[in-house]
Formats: C-alpha cells, sequence, structure tokens
C-alpha cells in the first residue's frame, strides 16, 4: 500500500514547537472556517475539514503529538518495519504461504498515513478457531474456518453523530487465499447517537474463509470528528462558553450553541470560572427512546489584555473602592 506523508503541522499553519493552546486555537479557527455546515463549496469544504480533523487528532494528543515527532524523516521505515510484522502475523495465524495482508479503506474519513500509524484498529484478522482472539489452538486439519474480523476506524461529525447518517465506504483488500486484490463497496449505516468509540458491525465484509468457511466481520469504531465549538463524553455534549469579567460578577443571559439551533443561557451573579451549568436533553440521542444527553456549558471567564486609558482607569477605581480580596475567606 502507498502512503503519502501527511504534515500535520502545516496543515495547521503552526511551528514544530508550537504549544497545546496555540494549536488548539489554529485548528478552532480554521474549523469554523472550512465547517462544511457554514463554508459555501461544501464537497471542498468537507474534504478540508476532515484534514484539519486529522492533523487536530494527533497533534492534540500528547502521546499522538510524540509518536508523529519521532517518526520524523524515518516514517519510510516504519511503513516497512510494520509490514514485516504483518507478515510474522499473517504466517502464526494460519493464512496460506504466510501472505501479508494490506487493507486500505476509503469513506472513513482518515488517511492512509494516519491509518498506517494511529488508527487504533487492528489491520489483521484472526480466525476464531485459529490461534487468534476468540479461541484456543486448534489442529490444522482440513475444515471449514471462518475468516477473520477486520477492525477500522471512522471518523464521523457531531452533526451526523446527531441526526444518523449512511456512509459510502470502499475496503480493499487482498484476497489471502488466492492473492488477488479486491475491493469492496458497501453501505455503513450510523445511527442517531452514535457516541465516540461504538463499533458499528459490518456482517461479511472481513476477511474469506478458508475451506468453505464464513467471511469474517467488519467493525467499524466511531470517532467523532473535533468540533470548533463541543466535544462530547457519552451522549452528553460539552461547551466551553467564555464570558467576560462583568458578566460572572453581576451575571447574564447569553445565546449559546447546540448541535440543533441555540438556547438561551442564565448565567447567575458570582459565577466562577470553570463552573458547570446544565442544559438537560440537549445532548446526543439515546438509543431510539427518543431521550437525549444533556449539554453541559463550561464557564471560562476571559480577561482582557489590552486596556485603553479609560477602561485602565475604570480598573482602578474599582480596586480602590472594592473590598473584595480573594486571598481571604468570603462570607458564606
Amino acid at each position: 500500500m502507498s502512503v503519502e506523508f501527511k504534515d500535520y503541522y502545516a496543515t495547521l499553519g503552526v511551528a514544530r514547537d508550537a504549544g497545546e493552546a496555540e494549536i488548539k486555537k489554529a485548528f478552532r479557527k480554521l474549523a469554523r472556517q472550512h465547517h462544511p455546515d457554514v463554508a459555501k463549496d461544501k464537497k471542498a469544504s468537507d474534504a478540508k475539514f476532515k484534514e484539519i480533523n486529522e492533523a487536530y487528532e494527533v497533534l492534540g494528543d500528547p502521546v499522538k503529538r510524540r509518536k508523529y515527532d519521532e517518526l520524523g524523516a524515518n516514517w519510510r521505515d516504519e511503513v516497512r518495519s510494520q509490514s514485516n510484522a504483518g507478515r510474522q502475523r499473517r504466517a502464526w495465524s494460519g493464512a496460506p504461504n504466510g501472505r501479508h495482508q494490506d487493507f486500505h479503506f476509503d469513506g472513513t474519513g482518515f488517511s492512509d498515513f494516519f491509518e498506517q500509524f494511529f488508527s487504533g484498529g487492528s489491520r489483521y484478522g484472526f480466525p476464531p478457531d485459529g490461534h487468534g482472539p476468540g479461541g484456543g489452538i486448534r489442529p490444522a486439519e482440513d475444515r471449514a474456518r471462518r475468516g477473520g474480523d477486520v477492525e477500522g476506524d471512522i471518523l464521523v461529525s457531531l452533526e451526523e453523530a446527531m441526526r444518523g447518517t449512511t456512509r459510502a465506504i470502499s475496503f480493499q483488500m487482498t484476497n489471502p487465499r488466492t492473492g488477488v486484490p479486491e475491493t469492496r463497496h458497501f453501505q455503513v449505516r450510523i445511527p442517531p447517537g452514535a457516541t465516540d468509540g461504538k463499533r458499528i458491525r459490518v456482517p461479511g465484509q472481513g476477511e474469506p474463509g478458508a475451506d468453505g468457511g464464513t467471511t469474517g466481520d467488519l467493525y467499524l469504531r466511531v470517532r467523532h470528528s473535533a468540533h470548533p465549538e463541543f466535544y462530547t463524553r457519552e451522549n452528553d455534549v460539552y461547551h466551553e462558553l467564555e464570558v467576560a469579567p462583568w458578566e460572572a460578577v453581576l451575571g447574564a443571559e447569553i445565546n449559546v450553541p447546540t448541535l440543533d439551533g441555540s438556547v438561551r443561557l442564565r448565567l447567575p451573579p458570582g459565577t466562577g470560572n470553570g463552573r458547570q451549568l446544565r442544559v438537560r436533553g440537549r445532548g446526543l440521542p439515546k438509543g431510539k427512546s427518543g431521550e437525549r444527553g444533556d449539554l453541559l456549558v463550561i464557564v471560562s471567564v476571559q480577561l482582557p489584555t489590552k486596556l485603553g486609558d479609560r477602561e485602565r482607569a475604570q480598573w482602578e477605581k474599582l480596586r480602590d473602592i472594592s473590598t473584595f480580596n480573594p486571598r481571604t475567606p468570603q462570607p458564606v
């Protein structure tokens, strides 16, 4: 399989020594600009949005970023190393002639480069009646053996997870019995409320069986694409709400985005930084029950970094008349 190197730093437009906050800021700016719901050219924006997501998926995760940085110029050597390891695994699992098996997905939202190095899925299926997971060692007599299952990741936007969607997937592999490359095309239904990490089973799309055995299954693991406004935990959706100091102190009513419109949220007076406010029933659907998770709004109090003369004078006046001292216990 031909793999093209992805320069994730260039995709986000940041330096290789950029900090976590800078990477997040660059992602959010680009994601807002290229989000398919707001861009005029839907097709081009969808492709760009997936590139941005993939880059942030790696650079926004300290473990993945460290692995990516360690690959560096030696990434081609790592491809060969993984390929050799694959050959050994296939031989150990009883594949004919120990043939190495290459898998390639199209339509999942991830590039070949990401799948090669950062996907949590298994690219090597094991028949349950062989040496792999699901059974102990069995004799190699002439008997029907079920084909191995294959796992992969599929990138799903929060909007797709909200309403459900159908994705066209192509799956390319080399038939382990014949050595002939084959490509399958099929539709995968992603149900409303598909949570991050949910495994979707596609029956009969795994490896071919041996000696008349049935074909294995394909499992696609849902990965929520990064969103400039939200992230999820199970069926709950989280949003970081940036507020001014006076809004936190005095209270305010603020329009807050959700996955299906906006809601008017009351910010109580004296709301502290990091406080969570719950909006019930504005998260992802929970199966077929019609029930939904919640929207959790996390308050982030922002301080002005540049002050004009009049503004500075007002802050100084507040300092002089205020009796508040954050280092002194406050009355309950």
